[in-house]
C-alpha cells in the first residue's frame, strides 16, 4: 500500500510528459518558458550555494595555511631569540677567557683555567666545585684565583673535580699585608652582622695600626700556602678591639665569588713571589708585595 502514491506520481510526470510532447509547437514553447521560469531560481539558489561553498573551503583553507605560517614564525622568532641569548653568553665567555689567559700570559705564575660546575647549597658561600682533578695535576690546598684575585683554595680533590673552599670560610685563613703601611694580619671570616658575603675580618693587627679606608691587601707568603703578592682586596674600616690592645679591621674582598665561573688553579713551579716577584692587581708586574 505505501508504494501506490509513488506509481500515481510517476504515472502523472509520464501523462504530463506525453501531454507537453503532444501539444502545438507554439503551446509547447509557451509551457517550456513557464516551466523554465519556475526552476531557474532554484537552480541559481543551487548554484549560489555551491559558489559560496566553495568560497568558504577556499577562505578557510586560507586561513588555516596563514595560521600555519604565524606559528612557524613564532617558532623560528623564539629559536633566534634563544640563538641570540646563547651568542651574547659565548661573547661575556670569551671576554671573561680573554681576561684570564691575558692575565696568564702576562704573569710568571704557572695557572691553569678551569670552570666552576657546582655551588655546596648549605654552604653557598664558602665552597664551590670545579672541573679540574687529580689527574689535571690538582691537589689539596693549591690557590685558586679569577681575574680580579684570590677566592680561595683547594680542599678536596677527585679524579675529575676538586672542592675549593673561598675566603671568608675559617678553614681558608690567609696571611695578607697591607700594602700602603706595611701592616701584616689575617684574613679570617666572613664579617660578623653583615650581609655582604665580600666582607671579611682582618685580625692580628698591631694596636698602633694605621689603616685607612681604601688602602689594599695582598697576600704576605707568611706560611707558605698562598705565595705572596696576589691581590686579596681592600680596606674598608678598621677599629680598636681588647681595650685597646689591637687592632681589627674589615676587608672588602677583589674577588667576587658569586659571579666566578672560570678559575685558575696556581701550581708551584713558577719563580719566587716573593719581595721583587710578580705581583697582578694594584700592585702591577714587579710589584709583588713581600713579607
Amino acid at each position: 500500500m505505501s508504494k501506490r502514491p509513488h506509481y500515481w506520481a510517476l504515472a502523472g510526470v509520464a501523462l504530463v510528459a506525453l501531454s507537453l510532447l503532444n501539444l502545438p509547437e507554439a503551446t509547447a514553447t509557451k509551457a517550456k518558458l513557464v516551466v523554465s521560469s519556475l526552476f531557474l531560481p532554484l537552480f541559481g539558489l543551487v548554484g549560489s550555494g555551491q559558489n559560496l561553498w566553495e568560497q568558504g573551503t577556499v577562505t578557510l583553507s586560507s586561513r588555516r595555511a596563514l595560521q600555519e605560517q604565524i606559528e612557524g614564525l613564532r617558532s623560528e622568532n623564539r629559536q633566534l631569540r634563544a640563538a641570540a641569548l646563547q651568542g651574547a653568553e659565548a661573547l661575556r665567555e670569551n671576554e671573561r677567557l680573554r681576561r684570564l689567559l691575558g692575565w696568564q700570559q702576562q704573569s710568571s705564575w704557572h695557572l691553569r683555567a678551569g670552570r666552576v660546575i657546582a655551588r655546596d647549597t648549605a654552604n653557598w658561600w664558602r665552597t664551590v666545585r670545579i672541573d679540574l682533578g687529580s689527574r689535571d695535576g690538582v691537589r689539596v690546598d693549591l690557590p685558586v684565583l679569577d681575574q680580579d684575585g684570590l677566592l680561595g683554595r683547594v680542599l678536596e680533590v677527585g679524579l675529575t673535580s676538586a672542592q675549593v673552599v673561598l675566603l671568608g670560610d675559617p678553614q681558608c685563613r690567609v696571611a695578607v699585608v697591607v700594602r700602603e703601611t706595611g701592616e701584616s694580619g689575617v684574613i679570617t671570616a666572613i664579617a660578623s652582622g653583615v650581609l655582604d658575603h665580600r666582607l671579611v675580618d682582618l685580625t692580628h693587627l698591631p694596636r698602633n695600626s694605621a689603616l685607612r679606608p681604601g688602602q689594599t691587601v695582598y697576600t704576605s707568603g707568611l706560611g707558605g700556602l698562598f705565595p705572596a703578592g696576589i691581590p686579596v682586596g681592600s680596606v674598608v674600616d678598621a677599629r680598636s678591639v681588647g681595650y685597646g690592645l689591637y687592632t681589627e679591621a674589615r676587608v672588602k674582598l677583589a674577588a667576587d665569588s658569586s659571579r666566578m665561573r672560570e678559575v685558575m688553579v696556581l701550581f708551584p713551579g713558577g719563580p719566587e713571589l716573593g719581595r721583587g716577584g710578580v705581583g697582578v692587581g694594584a700592585a702591577g708586574p714587579g710589584q709583588g708585595v713581600g713579607r
